[in-house]
């Protein structure tokens, strides 16, 4: 465990068992929404590659035009 994680905890520790419990919640559905994110993404790495390339292309192309924030 890291030095900075320990301190993270010795500090989690020191607050009422109600808010250590909702903090715990809190890390574990971090920790399994960034694997179900990791999971989509390493699923469609090929795909994402595929969009990637066919943007890069359609730019090179002169097909593309410069995003203008104030057109949105």
């Amino acid at each position: 465990m890291t030095k900075l994680l320990e301190r993270a905890f010795d500090e989690v520790s020191k607050l009422p068992e109600i808010e250590q419990n909702a903090f715990a919640k809190w890390v574990i559905e971090e920790l399994e929404t960034e694997r179900k994110w990791e999971k989509a993404f390493a699923g469609s790495e090929d795909i994402l590659d595929r969009l990637a390339d066919e943007a890069l292309a359609a730019h090179k192309q002169g097909k593309t035009k410069p995003l203008s924030i104030e057109k949105l």
